[in-house]
């Protein structure tokens, strides 16, 4: 299939042409039919399928339709929530991709900076608003957002939205939505908790899912590094080493004290790093972007919330240097590369204590992840054994505890059988 298939109008298929695209990527060949009919849909897709491509192109066109038959005003008509200011900033730059020579007005509203220039923006008329759910709910109750023309509303990310409690933010921006609307719900996951938050508030949704629940992208190799933690950073330097192997790296931390000490050591040895994280202006952070999307800096150092937006089509590697203690948020971080198409390589370094996230990630993704011996700082801990080793040593756990409860059970019925066949004066002390 090709775009041209779609029954776009001509100005979006210049558009996508103009991008360099012809085929329409899964989750896009299946939602754009489905929301140019103006049903409700439920997509699950995973990061770096093109999901914004499948709500924003079908959103554009609409408009187009509604603007040439007359009713047209200067309220908001489209709204797309998403979880990170990132995120949100390269969704308004789609709308301005994709909506070329359409004349539409959109911006993007985001918390950490003043709103003054926002709210300029808001007030001289808008039809596509790409917001977070904070700065937006704030924008609301000063009454400068009012979203009862609306005609369209994304909720993206809806699970990351859901992890980082954004919920109640969520059901009090839905709350001013009107009733007619078209709602769509894009996620990388499809947890129970959003699908009954997509239940409550979709109305005869279209279900899309391209992949699997929690699968990982076919393009992505993944490997993993038994390593202690105290040699942890030596290794991510031994292997940054050769700029021809790693061309470009997107290292995963847990906290933000962590991607600053980890992006100093890497500078430390010659190899130009740069950190990203919510402590971060929102300026220096769209530098930090900026370099790294034109490889002025090879390896960025990034917390799970501040990745979330970036959208890098040539990332080489990711790496996790911290394995997350959510298997989901394995999958999320490994879907920042092998993204339109492209090959990418995911590598995660394990200590001992993170053998039980490890296991949680194989079984939701239905993989053993291969381990690279080959490297000086290869450790023999007990995480070191392979899988099946660990699925036997519990098998025989398993074994030795139901023998040691035949043996209690045995001695209990022995001692009940005793008691039952003493004579009424064995036991008593004669007088």
């Amino acid at each position: 299939m090709q775009f041209t298939n779609l029954n776009l109008i001509p100005q979006i298929l210049n558009a996508i042409k103009v991008k360099g695209y012809t085929t329409p990527t899964p989750i896009q060949a299946q939602a754009i039919p489905v929301l140019l009919q103006g049903r409700d849909l439920m997509g699950c897709a995973q990061t770096g399928t093109g999901k914004t491509a499948a709500f924003a192109i079908p959103i554009l066109q609409r408009l187009q339709k509604e603007k040439e038959s007359g009713r047209w005003s200067r309220d908001i008509k489209a709204l797309i929530i998403t979880p990170t200011r990132e995120l949100a900033i390269q969704i308004d730059e789609s709308f301005t991709d994709y909506g070329q020579g359409l004349g539409f007005r959109h911006t993007v509203i985001f918390g950490g900076v003043k709103q003054f220039s926002q709210v300029r923006k808001l007030r001289s008329g808008i039809d596509i608003l790409v917001a977070t759910p904070g700065r937006l709910l704030d924008l609301i109750n000063q009454k400068i957002v009012n979203l009862q023309n609306l005609k369209f509303f994304v909720l993206d990310e809806a699970d990351r939205m859901l992890d980082m409690g954004f919920v109640h933010d969520v059901k009090k921006i839905i709350s001013k939505l009107p009733p007619k609307r078209q709602s769509l719900f894009f996620s990388a996951t499809m947890p129970p908790s959003i699908t009954g938050l997509a239940e409550t508030l979709l109305t005869n949704p279209a279900c899309i899912k391209v992949t699997p629940t929690a699968s990982t992208a076919e393009t992505v190799t993944q490997h993993m590094y038994l390593v202690d933690k105290k040699d942890k950073r030596s290794l991510l330097t031994h292997i940054l080493q050769d700029p021809t192997v790693i061309t470009s790296a997107l290292v995963f931390t847990r906290t933000k004290h962590g991607a600053d000490k980890i992006a100093r050591f890497i500078n430390e040895s010659g190899i130009r790093a740069d950190a990203i994280h919510s402590n971060k202006s929102q300026n220096a952070r769209q530098n930090i972007l900026k370099k790294f999307k034109n490889k002025e800096t090879r390896v960025l150092v990034a917390t799970d919330i501040a990745a979330r937006g970036i959208d890098i089509d040539e990332l080489s590697h990711v790496i996790n240097f911290e394995i997350p203690n959510e298997p989901e948020t394995y999958v999320h971080r490994i879907g920042r590369t092998g993204r339109a198409k492209k090959s990418g390589i995911a590598l995660s370094f394990c200590d001992k204590d993170e053998q039980g996230f490890v296991r949680d990630i194989h079984k939701l993704i239905s993989q053993i992840i291969p381990v690279i011996e080959e490297h000086p700082y290869h450790t023999n801990h007990s995480g070191s054994r392979s899988e099946k080793t660990q699925t036997e040593r519990i098998k025989q756990g398993n074994k030795r505890k139901h023998g040691q409860q035949i043996q209690r059970n045995k001695r209990t019925q022995k001692n009940q059988t005793s008691r039952k066949n003493k004579r009424p004066w064995q036991g008593r002390k004669r007088r």
